[in-house]
């Protein structure tokens, strides 16, 4: 163990995207949500044994670690490599864990009811991912060119977003009025080739066009 100011340093940046305090862990599926998050989006750092104002708890024991690795190994899939490392900060254990941002998302969590859900990091706090993200997810690691065949419903999609500066899912469904799959997989197709952007806050995804791409219907 090592005595250093590089976990104060980090302490007094506060939690964030990539950063997030426990004061201990006491469920592995809990954790696993954590882990998934980070790995689902830029990566990023666990302190366990700090409170969320900041002052060291510590870490009470080796169970803590043992459980960490349970979350990593058993309750999330694929499974999330870490990189771990004790320090000591004011006489007491703080247990640094580093997640690096995933190639192949997405990674899923088991909750309490034994069901895989997939969460990514908006600011300090994890949020379950869409149906769209999912599937944007899944493209991606298909490592193919999309076909993307344009359609009336495409057209309508295209101007709706020329008018509005952002539009919720059901927004966009009731534009395009097909059913809900059918919408996931337009909007999946017009963020994979950049015509699209999702916007994630923790309140809400919504789409808008990326600038300058509002041509892209015209010039068909």
């Amino acid at each position: 163990m090592k005595q250093t100011p590089y976990i104060a340093s980090l302490i007094e940046m506060g939690e964030s995207l990539t950063l997030d305090f426990k004061h201990n862990i006491s469920d592995s599926r809990k954790i696993a949500k954590s882990l998934v998050a980070f790995a689902n989006t830029s990566g990023g750092t666990l302190l366990v044994g700090v409170r969320d104002n900041g002052s060291i708890a510590g870490i009470v024991s080796e169970e803590e670690v043992y459980m960490l690795e349970a979350a990593a190994n058993f309750y999330a899939k694929p499974e999330i490599i870490l990189e771990t490392k004790v320090w000591r900060v004011d006489h007491k254990s703080v247990l640094e864990v580093k997640i690096s941002p995933s190639e192949t998302k997405p990674h899923f969590a088991q909750n309490e009811s034994n069901k895989w859900l997939a969460y990514i990091r908006v600011n300090d706090n994890n949020i379950l991912a869409n149906k769209v993200l999912l599937k944007v997810w899944e493209r991606e690691q298909r490592q193919r060119g999309i076909y993307l065949k344009y359609r009336k419903r495409e057209e309508l999609l295209l101007k709706a977003l020329e008018e509005n500066a952002e539009m919720s899912f059901s927004q966009v469904q009731k534009t395009v009025k097909l059913p809900k799959h059918v919408v996931e997989n337009i909007l999946c197709n017009l963020i994979c080739i950049d015509i699209i952007k999702m916007n994630i806050s923790e309140e809400r995804f919504s789409y808008s066009l990326i600038e300058e791409e509002n041509l892209f219907y015209q010039t068909k």
